[in-house]
């Protein structure tokens, strides 16, 4: 009897192992495909594409072969299709495995032409076997642009919004050069370039038609992680810059800016700004000098980080941390001090410091001070917390701090870490503690450009309680 049940699972295992050598030419052999549909986000025109996938699975207990895998607009499609490591525009019989898959990867390169708004590119890809057909679309977004590799930029300059600007390489404001960016200008910025300002950059943006600094990686996954771009370097020589409604998000170090100014005036004005999802610093300045005005600084490794010493006013800013699956929040928003090591020599310079009616608030991270403010030597100091409202355990130290608000929650709109959508402002909460706690100022309007002063005095950050 044993004997017999051996032989029999021999024979089964045999029978089963033939089966599966064999392939199944029926028309109703199952065929899973992983999508119907791969579509690209904006590409610009003579820049590749990040490469798509989809998968192709042979459902059945034997062999399947695919007749072949066609890219149906051939040589001439601005779509590339490589099939498990074989780039063509056709691949003939492939052989799937019982239960296994093989992947269909595309990439899409779009030639420029005359359209100043984006436009759409369309192909397929035929899968046939067994005299079936099965289709998979694929669709592009295609955009137009300027293209700036390497550039120098000398004397005086208008960017104007007729197509978005792409920068390749870097872009160099030279010494005695003036860069003007009208309102509504998109720049879109390569994982290696930064844009150097050594002479003048003034962007003019307004309400709803800001100028945007941002990765050029506009596919949905990276559209939104930091460090997509290295940032803003105003350097040493650089004066008179201004930022008009302007936001600046996504980059390793957002704005930097280097050195005391050259004249009387800010190296750097920031009017109605923000800066989001820096990966490492949002605003860093060295020995040098920023005024900021109902502004938001949100979500950057180091919001703001200002070290020895220098000049700096903000009025009506908010800057905020929560941590989140892209940048735990390790640090406080606002760190300052009056100096460096340098190797080991310690450096130090005056500092003057003044910041009304600004929140400071973080979560979600190991900071229980979400304001840190140190000094070294004997330089004149002064460092002002003006009506601000602010997350410490104590008063910050080595500061003056007058009428402001401590360990308060700031009552934001929506702060949902997850989906990674956050609403700072605090329209929706009558009780909100920076409402009318703030001191009146110069500045009439708020981030979205709505008055300010609406109760008995202006609200604490950069929105107002309309």
């Amino acid at each position: 009897m044993r004997r017999f049940l051996f032989s029999l699972f021999i024979i089964t295992t045999i029978l089963c192992a033939c089966k599966k050598d064999e392939f199944n030419f029926s028309a109703n052999a199952s065929l899973f495909v992983s999508t119907d549909t791969v579509k690209f986000d904006t590409v610009f025109t003579s820049v590749g594409s990040v490469t798509q996938s989809f998968k192709i699975k042979n459902d059945n207990d034997q062999k399947l072969r695919i007749s072949t895998i066609r890219l149906m607009g051939g040589n001439s499609s601005a779509f590339q299709m490589n099939v498990n490591g074989q780039a063509a525009t056709l691949v003939n019989n492939i052989d799937i495995e019982p239960n296994d898959s093989i992947y269909v990867f595309v990439t899409v390169h779009i030639n420029p032409n005359q359209n100043n708004l984006p436009f759409i590119i369309n192909d397929s890809i035929q899968i046939q076997y067994n005299n079936n057909n099965r289709w998979v679309q694929l669709e592009a977004y295609g955009q137009n642009a300027h293209f700036m590799t390497n550039e120098i930029l000398l004397g005086n300059i208008t960017w104007t919004n007729d197509l978005p600007y792409v920068i390749l390489g870097s872009l160099t404001v030279d010494t005695n050069a003036v860069l003007q960016i009208d309102a509504g200008c998109k720049i879109y910025t390569h994982a290696n370039a930064p844009i150097l300002i050594d002479g003048t950059l003034q962007t003019n943006g307004i309400k709803n038609n800001e100028v945007v600094f941002t990765g050029d990686r506009l596919d949905e996954y990276y559209r939104d992680l930091p460090a997509s771009w290295p940032g803003i370097y105003f350097r040493s020589t650089s004066k008179n810059n201004q930022l008009n409604y302007t936001i600046v998000k996504n980059a390793t170090d957002a704005i930097s800016v280097f050195e005391p100014s050259v004249n009387s005036f800010s190296k750097l004005a920031l009017h109605h700004c923000t800066i989001d999802n820096a990966l490492n610093k949002g605003l860093y300045a060295l020995a040098s000098s920023v005024e900021m005005e109902n502004s938001l600084i949100s979500n950057c490794g180091k919001n703001i980080f200002l070290e020895r010493g220098g000049s700096f006013v903000f009025s009506n800013c908010t800057v905020a941390a929560y941590a989140n699956s892209f940048i735990f929040h390790n640090h406080p928003v606002l760190w300052l001090s009056n100096y460096i090591y340098q190797n080991t020599t310690l450096l130090t310079a005056s500092t003057n410091a003044q910041f009304t009616n600004c929140i400071f608030w973080g979560e979600g991270g190991l900071n229980s001070n979400e304001v840190a403010v140190y000094k070294e030597g004997n330089d004149n100091f002064s460092v002002v917390f003006d009506h601000c409202l602010y997350k410490n355990d104590t008063t910050p130290s080595n500061s003056t701090v007058v009428s402001s608000i401590n360990n308060f929650d700031p009552s934001f709109d929506s702060i949902d870490v997850v989906n990674r959508y956050y609403d700072f402002r605090t329209n929706n909460f009558s009780n909100a503690p920076g409402i009318d706690n703030g001191i009146n100022t110069t500045y009439l309007t708020d981030l979205d450009n709505n008055p300010r002063t609406i109760g008995s005095a202006t609200d604490i950050g950069c929105y107002e309680k309309q």
